[in-house]
């Protein structure tokens, strides 16, 4: 009977060493890149709501670039389509990494997170949907609250859940990655309303040339972002997100290390271009879209009796959880699996909460949805607003609920009695699954 329990496979298990380190950096940086992010939209709401809020909009609406190429946008649209092209093409890195050499590499691994961020995905969907079902032109917006916004979701760990294990961080990490995938293709797929076959084909040409200097280890500058710049404005033309151009980009670099090598190119670039990503293009984006008028006729009253708000708050407040939490319970009652350690099902419910941020691409989809300076656009800005909040509110509180036992789990796993710079449980870790593999090995006929 014992060992069939222990036999058990268990949800959240500890990550290896190396991938724990790898999503240590990159967290870091979110927490940064979630600061300003979050400074960024203040300083929009702030100024947009002031007696100055005109200037803020003439600055939205300056129109620059060269018209001969059909790249004189304005400058909300050069954030969104521009700045983001670099978020995505991290994005893009992340994805490649961790699926060629990451821990998703390992489907038991990584069929956790994956089912959790599709499940995260379709129920805020559903409940959109339903909410605003018989109105054609509300369902456009059935994709706003099905992101999750990592940058955000790591800023609140970074105040109220310094101490959350190292398990729940990579699973929100993960299904915070496969999310904007999904995004990616949701993008892509359905918010493509125009499509120019020749400039998509000659798009395809950069990109082709991009990959084979890459694959050869090419890192100039001076020739990889000539060929980057060259894709996005053709991707542009075709009618595509220009944003597709980065996950496209960043699919393309190889992620595993040859001889010689310290880290795959995938993870040099990535380490390269994140403070980038996190610290420049999302924050400026974020503060050129967040500005939206909160008092008022056209506020928070007129908002709340838009279905359409009320769908996306409730699509991140409540599908998000659902999704998350139910997929997560589905798959372990089908996998007979347990949950490691001291966790509990109410740290899996505070994860899903934070899936319920959703800010950098639901602001994204929602201009792709209804268009820039539509009527419906503040009612969109105010209801991602409203639901990121309530969601990290209540995130605040499940997290400071378990804040004792996640204090307990973090001095164990970074306890280093030998002061070898390695925490001595992933030592124990590695020791314990050598002698299984010892003794496995005996027991071989």
């Amino acid at each position: 009977m014992s060992s069939s329990t222990s036999a058990r496979p268990r949800l959240f298990r500890r990550s290896s060493w190396a991938e724990w380190k790898q999503v240590t950096d990159i967290l870091r940086q979110e927490t940064v890149g979630g600061m300003l992010l979050l400074a960024g939209a203040v300083l929009a709401l702030v100024w947009a709501n002031s007696p100055w809020s005109a200037a803020y909009t003439s600055l939205r609406e300056l129109t620059i670039g060269p018209a001969a190429l059909h790249l004189n946008l304005s400058v909300s649209a050069w954030a969104a389509d521009g700045l983001l092209a670099i978020f995505f093409f991290v994005v893009g890195l992340e994805l490649k990494r961790e699926f060629v050499v990451g821990d998703l590499r390992d489907p038991r691994r990584a069929a956790v997170p994956v089912v959790a961020a599709l499940g995260g995905v379709a129920m805020p969907a559903v409940i959109y949907a339903a909410i605003n079902w018989g109105d054609t032109e509300a369902l456009r917006g059935w994709a706003v609250p099905t992101a999750t916004d990592i940058a955000f979701a790591v800023a609140v760990l970074a105040v109220v859940g310094r101490h959350l294990p190292s398990a729940l961080r990579t699973f929100l990490l993960t299904l915070a990655v496969v999310d904007d995938l999904v995004a990616i293709l949701i993008i892509a797929v359905f918010y493509t309303d125009e499509l120019s076959v020749l400039p998509l084909l000659l798009f395809l040409v950069p990109l082709a040339v991009f990959a084979l200097l890459v694959q050869r280890r090419v890192r100039s500058w001076w020739l990889l972002i000539p060929l980057a710049v060259t894709a996005w404005a053709l991707l542009h033309a075709s009618g595509v997100h220009a944003t597709v151009a980065g996950v496209a980009l960043g699919f393309a670099v190889p992620a595993r290390k040859r001889e010689g090598e310290s880290a795959g190119l995938a993870e040099h670039f990535e380490h390269r271009w994140r403070p980038v990503s996190a610290g420049i293009a999302v924050p400026i984006f974020a503060f050129l879209a967040a500005g939206v008028t909160i008092g008022g006729l056209d506020g928070f009253g007129a908002a709340l009796g838009d279905r359409v708000a009320i769908g996306i708050i409730a699509g991140l407040v409540l599908g998000k959880v659902i999704g998350i939490l139910g997929s997560t319970y589905l798959m372990a009652r089908f996998t007979r699996a347990e949950l490691d350690g001291e966790l509990a099902w109410i740290d899996v419910f505070g994860m899903a909460v934070l899936g319920g941020i959703g800010f950098t691409v639901s602001l994204l989809v929602g201009e792709l949805a209804f268009g820039s300076g539509s009527g419906r656009e503040e009612h969109v800005k105010l209801a991602i607003l409203c639901g990121s909040l309530l969601a990290a509110l209540i995130a605040t509180v499940v997290l400071r609920l378990r804040n004792r036992v996640y204090r307990r789990i973090s001095e164990e796993e970074t306890r280093d009695e030998n002061a070898d710079g390695i925490p001595d449980v992933y030592q124990e870790e590695d020791t314990a699954a050598g002698t299984d593999s010892q003794a496995g090995a005996q027991n071989q006929p």
